[in-house]
């Protein structure tokens, strides 16, 4: 069972929990249950080289997925990690919130 979440792509985001605590990126992709984001669970990846996709072999460095739960969403207004709520616009939307000071996170 596949659980919704309140996160998107480009939302910046702070690791709670983990080696890489206290680390702040952008989002760079959710899949499963699980986010990616930039410079963050840096893991290294030995390549073969592979010349039809013109790729060099080595040690290559790139980012690992980590779980939702490990990240928080960073408020524009208050900058710090929060919990998302939702309120409803007056054309009938619904929009997130910053729960500890109430500003749209959606622009």
């Amino acid at each position: 069972m596949e659980r919704r979440t309140l996160l998107r792509r480009g939302d910046t985001v702070r690791v709670i929990a983990g080696r890489d605590k206290g680390k702040s990126g952008k989002i760079l992709g959710i899949d499963a249950g699980r986010v990616t984001v930039e410079r963050v669970n840096i893991i290294k990846r030995h390549t073969r080289a592979n010349p039809s996709r013109n790729v060099r072999g080595g040690i290559l460095e790139k980012e690992s997925p980590i779980h939702l739960s490990n990240v928080m969403i960073v408020c524009p207004g208050c900058g710090k990690a929060t919990r998302i709520g939702r309120s409803a616009r007056p054309d009938g939307t619904r929009a997130r919130t910053c729960r500890r000071c109430n500003v749209s996170l959606d622009q």
